[in-house]
């Protein structure tokens, strides 16, 4: 397997708080890595700095080979040198961001239309469209509802069809058990599963609920204070007294 994403030793700042201190993380294509962490550890901010929503002050993010983000020292000046969102995205990263961040007020279909806005083929999108009802089978049965009527695990999956609507090659997901129920979350990750296996998408995965995503994921890292702490397998971080103690409740 060769390295998809590289993300090294970048920091980022918010004014003088360091809210990433140093971070090297490495997803290999084809994988499922999952980073861990107590809230406010820095995993939300990492994800921004994939696609280019923060700015880095130092460190190199790399994607296939290619710098889409380098960081130019705390001292300087100009800003860093990052590709702008829209084009980091076309070259085939997806976020699905923490909190689902829907459109509420427009329909299920005008949601997918609106992650396929680097797609020109209405043709292409219609195929997309039809696809990811057949994979969400809900989202077909609701496609011209509101989508503030759906409900939590609902809005999730749609909001992962969405982001699917690029036809990603790297797809990031951001707590996306957030608030639901642990049947839901289990409904949730099984399709992350298949996402990684059978459309073979790269999947960089934060989650709080550690055993769960470590439990999916083939690498794992631990961050504490914008920091990675632990780095190994998933499933010899799932045996790790550490993160037992820590974050399993064991």
């Amino acid at each position: 397997m060769s390295s998809l994403l590289s993300i090294d030793d970048i920091q980022v700042s918010y004014g003088n708080i360091k809210a990433l201190k140093g971070v090297s993380i490495d997803a290999q294509e084809g994988q499922i890595v999952c980073l861990i962490g107590a809230n406010g550890a820095g995993k939300s901010t990492l994800l921004r700095s994939i696609v280019g929503l923060e700015p880095l002050v130092s460190g190199q993010i790399s994607y296939s080979d290619s710098v889409i983000a380098q960081g130019h020292g705390e001292h300087h000046r100009g800003h860093a040198n990052c590709l702008p969102t829209e084009q980091i995205c076309s070259l085939g990263i997806a976020l699905v961001p923490e909190g689902r961040r829907v459109f509420a007020d427009m329909t299920v279909e005008e949601n997918l239309d609106m992650g396929a806005f680097l797609v020109k083929d209405k043709s292409e999108i219609l195929k997309r469209k039809s696809e990811m009802y057949d994979f969400f089978p809900i989202l077909g049965q609701r496609r011209k509802q509101k989508t503030r009527s759906l409900s939590g695990g609902e809005q999730q999956m749609m909001a992962i069809a969405r982001a699917l609507m690029s036809s990603p090659h790297l797809l990031l997901l951001d707590e996306p058990g957030l608030g639901l129920a642990p049947l839901v979350v289990q409904d949730i990750f099984s399709k992350i599963s298949i996402i990684n296996k059978e459309n073979k998408v790269t999947v960089f995965l934060v989650e709080q609920n550690a055993r769960m995503a470590l439990r999916a994921a083939d690498d794992g890292y631990v961050m504490e204070n914008g920091l990675i702490v632990l780095s190994d397998k998933a499933s010899a971080l799932l045996a790790n007294p550490k993160v037992k103690s820590a974050y399993l409740g064991q």
